[in-house]
């Protein structure tokens, strides 16, 4: 950490965002670890629909964890490629979450979950279009708007293109992220998917982000392509493989700034010592960044 804080403090005058270390997701398997102990991480990160109520045992767990480790609100329900907008209830309970936990930042995919009628429940892939640009761009306005603050968005991983796709994904994130202020979650394991489902460049991707704008990195695991299915699956239930640490090292070299690192993992869920190894390695990578950075 020390040669991260360094990089930052030597770069004065420059508007830096906020770098907050690096964390795990709180999962209900590590609940005790996390409450009853000392845990070395620098902040988790929660998935916002499990704690967006009134009361009960949830919220009194989250705010626990809040009282020890600053919070990531994540969010999956947004659906923030709606055609017809947001739902303005679930915009009411994300801002009276986020207020009452104060958050280091909020966050969620740029995809869509649901009709006016149907919550699909999964993470469903946008047309890159300028028509759905349009879209996306409102809708973040209209939400950041809402919970009054700037909001980060993750990049899907990908397993299908629309015929009618107009830019690539960079292109969109890129526009999206210069209309509406709003900063990235760079998920780097689905770059790595996404760019092995549709043969493009991993490295092309990295090149044509806004890297200034990214906030936050996840690192997880996938499910490998078969010879049945020549697929990768995003399915956050194995450790990093080598080849996405691999993304991960170089999207550090070419970060302008560091920003948050988190290991996820939402299936298999190993001990708790397990994702902390995995995180001493990202912690290592990130300060052998910031160290070549300083020469």
């Amino acid at each position: 950490m020390n040669a991260i804080m360094a990089t930052i403090q030597s770069q004065p005058g420059k508007m830096i965002e906020p770098f907050a270390g690096f964390g795990l997701g709180l999962r209900r398997e590590h609940y005790a670890d996390f409450l009853e102990g000392e845990v070395d991480v620098d902040f988790v990160e929660v998935i916002s629909e499990n704690y967006m109520v009134e009361g009960g045992k949830p919220l009194r767990i989250l705010e626990q964890a809040r009282s020890k480790h600053p919070v990531i609100l994540h969010g999956v329900s947004m659906s923030i490629g709606s055609a017809h907008g947001l739902d303005q209830a679930y915009l009411k309970k994300l801002k009276t979450l986020a207020d009452r936990i104060e958050p280091l930042w909020v966050s969620d995919h740029l995809c869509w979950t649901r009709t006016s009628a149907h919550n699909s429940h999964d993470l469903l892939p946008l047309p890159l279009t300028q028509e759905v640009l349009d879209v996306v761009c409102d809708n973040i306005s209209m939400a950041q708007d809402t919970i009054g603050r700037a909001m980060l968005f993750e990049n899907p991983s990908s397993y299908l293109a629309f015929p009618d796709d107009e830019l690539t994904e960079w292109e969109f994130l890129s526009e999206m992220t210069r209309r509406t202020g709003c900063y990235l979650l760079l998920d780097v394991n689905n770059v790595y998917v996404s760019a092995q489902n549709h043969s493009f460049s991993a490295q092309d991707y990295l090149n044509g982000l806004p890297l200034d704008r990214v906030r936050q990195i996840h690192l997880a695991g996938h499910d490998p392509a078969t010879p049945e299915r020549n697929l990768i699956i995003d399915t956050h239930d194995r450790e990093v493989c080598e080849a996405v640490w691999d993304l991960y090292a170089k999207a550090l070299a070419k970060l302008p700034q560091p920003v948050a690192t988190m290991i996820e993992r939402d299936d298999k869920i190993p001990p708790l010592p397990e994702l902390l190894q995995e995180l001493d390695r990202a912690r290592a990578l990130g300060e052998r960044c910031c160290e070549s950075a300083l020469v």
